[in-house]
This record gives structure tokens, sequence and C-alpha cells, in this order.
């Protein structure tokens, strides 16, 4: 039978963190600014995608001030490629929340009062913080807790009621660390690694002899896959027009190329003549197709086309009152564009040939 000595249960796993935890740029720091940055970095990125970003994010705004004076157009440029920019602005408007209130935060309870801070953010930040002893749960910790107990891993309320229980109340920082640990490194969603767990004889799952049953998953449909077509417009003396999306929302903020979803049946040639018709108010001629990108977003992908774009009637204006600019390809780089839209104009000097 599973141990069930809570207690002693924090005591074994912090003994094996002590010794196999990854030396992570982020770890062993006391300040506030540093473990926010890098809980929030890696809510849904993976930790060795995290750690270039997080250094040069802070090369960039080494303070919580600094970060708060900086424009939201500079925070999305640097956080580009790393996705879920939403992360980025809230980051941001909650740096300028705490400077405008002239005092830091020095509480869980606090911490949720700010932009974009969930549950999870909060409890993790202020056990590691303010050594608070507070249990925090993400994906990870959700696995391991599970297979603990033998849980299906909802409710979220039952769940975290698990983890208090686990909580070492004089290392909660650690503790929670250590558990991300476990279930990045050893306790993995497929396959775990149970004979070097250090707390196998805790484990239910073990010990029933099926860990990857926990927790309960729910069977997934199929992913929506959309073909969009964009265009490369450019003015008399090769600027290339670009437009802001809205602030909210999907890659809200970021600059993109003009275009669209393709309607059904409709070519790409086609959805870039329509889209920039409806778009900006204009007629354009298609040109030939500089390349093809594939990408794929949380719930759906896309194939993204890009065409050589020539106005023959009208001047492009927003008709969604959207902000847009003409820029010369040497100022490419001052602007935060999506991953995709990267990739298309990175591909300008060299543009592939394949069929529409």
């Amino acid at each position: 039978m599973p141990q069930n000595k809570p207690g002693n249960f924090s005591k074994v796993l912090l003994s094996w963190y002590d010794t196999n935890h990854r030396d992570l740029p982020w770890r062993g720091t006391t300040d506030l600014y540093e473990i926010w940055l890098s809980e929030v970095m890696l809510q849904q990125t993976r930790v060795e995608y995290v750690r270039t970003y997080y250094e040069r994010f802070l090369d960039t705004f080494p303070t919580l001030e600094e970060l708060a004076a900086a424009d939201l157009d500079d925070v999305l440029r640097i956080w580009e490629g790393m996705g879920y920019y939403a992360r980025a602005r809230n980051l941001h408007a909650a740096a300028r929340e705490v400077v405008a209130s002239g005092r830091l935060p020095s509480s869980c309870k606090k911490l949720r009062l700010l932009s974009g801070i969930g549950p999870y953010i909060s409890r993790a930040i202020a056990s590691i913080a303010f050594k608070e002893p507070v249990a925090a749960v993400d994906g990870n910790v959700r696995r391991v807790v599970s297979r603990i107990f033998s849980h299906p891993g909802t409710p979220a309320k039952i769940v975290q009621q698990l983890a208090d229980q686990l909580l070492s109340a004089s290392r909660p920082g650690d503790h929670n660390q250590a558990m991300m640990e476990l279930g990045s490194q050893v306790c993995t969603p497929k396959c775990p690694q149970c004979t070097v767990c250090p707390v196998q004889s805790y484990c239910s799952a073990w010990y029933e002899g099926t860990p990857e049953r926990y927790p309960a998953s729910k069977k997934k449909g199929p992913i929506p896959h959309h073909d969009v077509a964009v265009a490369v417009l450019r003015d008399a003396s090769g600027r290339i027009f670009i437009q802001q999306r809205a602030p909210k929302g999907l890659l809200g903020g970021l600059w993109e190329l003009p275009g669209g979803k393709a309607q059904p049946g409709e070519s790409g040639p086609a959805t870039c003549a329509r889209e920039l018709h409806e778009e900006l108010g204009v007629q354009v001629l298609v040109g030939k197709m500089i390349g093809k990108v594939n990408h794929a977003y949380s719930h759906f992908r896309i194939t993204l086309r890009a065409y050589e774009c020539t106005m023959i009637d009208g001047e492009p204006k927003s008709t969604a009152g959207l902000t847009t600019a003409w820029i010369s390809p040497d100022e490419l780089n001052k602007f935060a564009f999506p991953r995709a839209n990267r990739h298309i104009l990175n591909l300008l000097s060299s543009p592939v040939t394949e069929a529409p």
C-alpha cells in the first residue's frame, strides 16, 4: 500500500529536488519582478524556450519600473515568437499598476488584484518570493497530485485541496518548484519514469499499476484548419504596408500583413483580392506567391500564403479603424509580428515558388 504521510512526502520530494533540479536562471533569485516574469513566461511555454526569452527580456527591461515606462509595442517586439501575447500585455499593464500604486504586492491575495494574475501564478510567486505557504497547481502539478491520490484531476477545487495536503510549510516555494520539476521530468504524461520516481512509495496510481490513467483526459475533437492569404503591398518607394491588430483578442496589438481567411472553395489569389477590398477599400492585382507557412495555434492550424500585390485602384485605409503604416524593409525589425508573418517577411529576399 502507498504511504499516507504528507509531511514525509514533502521531505522526500525536497531531498530529491535539492540534488536533481535543473539550473535555471530564475531559480535562486529573491527579486519579485524576476520571479514574476519567469512564472508568466513559463505558462504555456517550454522551459528551454523560456530561458532565452527571459534573459533577453531582462536585458531590455531590467526592472519593473523600466518595463512600466516602456511602450507596449516595444514589449511585444521583445516577446515576439513566444506566443500567447496576452501574457505580455497583462504583464506590462500590471507593471504600470504596481508603479502607479507606489508599492509592491506582498501576498497571494494582493497579487490576484493585478492584471493577468490568476490563481496559479499568484500562488507560485507568493510561495517563492514571500515564502507564503500556498500550493501552486499547474498542469504538471495536477498530474502528480492526480496520480498520488488516484484522483481523476477534476474539479480544480479538490485538486487544490489535495495539493495543499502535500505542501511543505517551511519551504513552500521549493516544494512548488519540486512538484513542477517532478511532473516535467519524471511524472510525464506518457511513459512516466516510475522506477526512478522519488515519491513512488506514496503513489496510489503506481501501486495500482495504472499511472497513465490519471488524470482522466477528455477526448479531443479534430483541430480546425484555415487557409489564409496575405498581401505584400508596396508603394512606389518600396515601402511595405502593414496594419496593427486590435489590442485585445488573438495576437492583440501585433502588426501583420493585410489579408484573411479563405472562403470555402476560394483560391489564395481570390482570397487576397477580396480581403484587401473588404479590409482596405482597394483593388489589387495579385501576383506571384512569395511563400507558404504552416502554423499551429492552441486550438486551430493555418496554412498562410503570401502574394506580391499591386494596387490598381484606391488608397489603403482600414475599414475597421485599425492603425496602419507604410514601412521600409529595414524597419521591419522595429515592429512585433506573429511568427507566421515574420517567416514570410524573412522570405522577401529569397522567395520560393510553389503552386498556390
